[in-house]
């Protein structure tokens, strides 16, 4: 990064720039994967930045959550995190030029003041703004100083005329300037805004590219306005439509929004999120479910949504389904393993198979993981199950099953071959004969073929739970 105004590089630079006020939810990261996917896409480079001048609510703790959530997305920063706060001597720098240029000047109107122009203004049916009190313009006469009042700094606007800019996603915008008053850029006590230490990140920074939630929208014209006058083109906008909750509000922690790590503990798949939330807002024609690669190489911000989207979240689960079942058995055995632990699970070099048998029933690693847990800690048979299927009518039939699944082979040719012979013998249906040992031995009826459930389990358990029936 570069600590002169420099001239925008065609060289592609997105960034993510979250204020640390609070925990980092999906309506957040989405502004996060949207510029993260553009630079992958076209080989350029992705920033993280911290705004943090909000000393009274930003917090370390909020830095970690957002950082973790980004690095279990998988959305990588090629440089940063850079915090405002540790940039403040820079900011203050730029601040003198404009003012050393004519841009900037002192108002010493009291908030009072301010409030009683607002109230006069809205009273009168009039848009409450500054009304320029201390903005100097030729041939005219300022106040007199107050004694004993430290300024702020406002930025002079221009006068006539309009701002615009084509929004990736809205299109043509223009304010005119005659909307916009002087916005204070710098508190009594020296500190700069934010609506300025943004231009001056962003320049410094070389931002081609600013794709964030659209309501900065109000803030691009004024923010306009300081790149010109710092003799900078702006960057490119796409301004992000909102993501509401499944109750139409828009997606906040006063409206019940998860942290993104939430999502990670719950047992999604990382993949199965991107691909979820890049359809919260994109799209590829009518592809629902893709790779990060696909995604990459197909990303860019053309078909970016204009309209809000509503997240909902049997559809994100549908969606982890389906990444569950593509991934291969080795990869989910890594991924489920973290889980297990969480049972008191210590697995074995079965894993990868048990996951292959069970993936296609499963919305989530957590699901998963309960039914992996069958094969290694004690079952307990669901009440009513057991009561429906494990009858004195079939007890001796599961006691031959027992005294052939003892002598067999365990493989899953043999235990089909024993359970073959035990309905043979018995004159008893599968389903009949198949049910009880599944409750016994998964503790549910419902479970993939049985000779694959029983090839994967050991056969000393098989037999306890059986005799224990």
């Amino acid at each position: 990064m570069t600590n002169a105004l420099s001239s925008t590089s065609a060289h592609t630079r997105t960034r993510f720039a979250p204020s640390p006020t609070g925990f980092i939810h999906l309506g957040n990261i989405r502004s996060a994967l949207y510029p993260w996917a553009f630079a992958r896409a076209t080989g350029g480079d992705f920033i993280l930045r911290i705004e943090d001048t909000d000393l009274d609510r930003s917090t370390q703790a909020s830095v970690d959550v957002i950082i973790e959530g980004m690095a279990w997305l998988g959305l990588d920063h090629d440089e940063g995190p850079f915090y405002q706060m540790q940039r403040m001597d820079r900011y203050k720098a730029v601040l003198a030029d404009l003012i050393a240029a004519g841009h900037v000047y002192p108002c010493y109107m009291s908030v009072a003041e301010l409030d009683a122009l607002r109230e006069r203004q809205m009273a009168n049916k009039e848009k409450p703004r500054y009304d320029g009190t201390w903005r100097p313009e030729p041939g005219k006469t300022l106040p007199a100083v107050p004694e004993g009042v430290k300024p702020v700094l406002r930025f002079k606007n221009p006068i006539g005329g309009v701002v615009a800019w084509d929004d990736k996603v809205k299109g043509r915008i223009e304010i005119s300037n005659d909307e916009l008053d002087d916005l204070v850029i710098a508190r009594p006590d020296g500190t700069p805004t934010y609506n300025f230490c943004v231009v001056v990140d962003d320049i410094d920074m070389q931002i081609t590219h600013v794709i964030r939630g659209d309501d900065h929208v109000n803030n691009t014209p004024r923010q306009i306005n300081i790149f010109k006058a710092l003799g900078q083109e702006p960057p490119v906008y796409a301004h992000l439509p909102t993501v509401l909750n499944e109750q139409g509000e828009k997606m906040s922690k006063r409206n019940g929004a998860k942290a993104v790590t939430a999502y990670r503990d719950e047992g999604y798949l990382p993949d199965a999120m991107v691909n979820y939330l890049a359809r919260l807002g994109w799209s590829h024609g009518d592809d629902e479910i893709f790779s990060r690669a696909q995604f990459i190489e197909w990303f860019n911000l053309d078909h970016l949504g204009r309209s809000a989207a509503q997240f909902d979240e049997a559809k994100l689960k549908w969606v982890n389904a389906q990444h569950l079942k593509a991934m291969s058995d080795d990869a989910l055995a890594q991924h489920v393993q973290p889980f297990l632990a969480k049972l008191g699970v210590v697995a074995d070099e079965r894993l990868a198979n048990i996951c292959g048998l069970f993936k296609d029933r499963c919305d989530t690693l957590v699901v998963l993981a309960q039914w992996i847990s069958a094969f290694y800690l004690d079952v307990v048979p669901n009440p009513e199950e057991k009561a429906q299927h494990v009858t004195d009518a079939v007890r001796p039939a599961l006691s031959v099953l027992v005294g052939k699944l003892a002598a067999c082979d365990w493989d899953k040719a043999s235990i089909a071959a024993a359970i073959k012979e035990t309905l043979g013998e018995t004159g008893l249906k599968m389903p009949v004969l198949a049910m009880p040992v599944r409750v016994l031995v998964m503790g549910t009826a419902q479970t993939p073929s049985l000779d694959a459930v029983l090839a994967l389990s050991r056969r000393e358990k098989i037999i306890e739970c059986l005799k224990n029936a």
